[in-house]
């Protein structure tokens, strides 16, 4: 077996640990705060995000219908992490928020973990980081074309 063989091999085991992983932490993260992981990972997307966005937007975040992700919002919304307000260019639409001060709250959780998920950034050059961030960013947009792929049939 080639050497490059042997080390795809490997990050393809290691992506599937990191992201068994992740599932376990994401679980405890949301145990922690008592929300369901759908509604943490929403909570986590809709931080990124530059604004309010529409429920439908949120559906497509995260991979559920849109009827799921109006319940999500709702779920949301009743536990004070969301607000909903009117899309000024369309009425009949809503946006969808944080709520203030949601992400201090949810970034106190993080501040353990995060350490630790620094520590280890830390020990990489500027360069490796760069080429880590590529392979996320490609990594994901393959994700996200596979899952839709799937979801239409393909």
């Amino acid at each position: 077996m080639s050497n490059r063989h042997a080390l795809l091999e490997r990050i393809i085991a290691e992506s599937q640990r990191h992201y068994a992983a992740y599932v376990l932490f994401n679980q405890a993260m949301a145990d922690r705060l008592g929300l369901h992981p759908t509604d943490l990972q929403c909570v986590a997307l809709l931080n990124l995000e530059h604004g309010p966005v529409s429920t439908g937007h949120i559906a497509r975040l995260t991979g559920l219908t849109p009827g799921s992700a109006s319940r999500l919002v709702d779920r949301l919304e009743k536990a004070g992490l969301a607000v909903r307000e009117a899309d000024p260019e369309d009425r009949r639409r809503s946006l969808v928020s944080l709520a203030p001060g949601v992400s201090e709250r949810i970034g106190q959780a993080w501040d353990t973990p995060g350490t630790a998920y620094g520590e280890v950034l830390r020990s990489y050059t500027d360069d490796e980081l760069e080429l880590i961030a590529d392979y996320l960013r490609r990594a994901t947009q393959v994700g996200l074309d596979q899952a839709e792929r799937l979801t239409n049939g393909g």
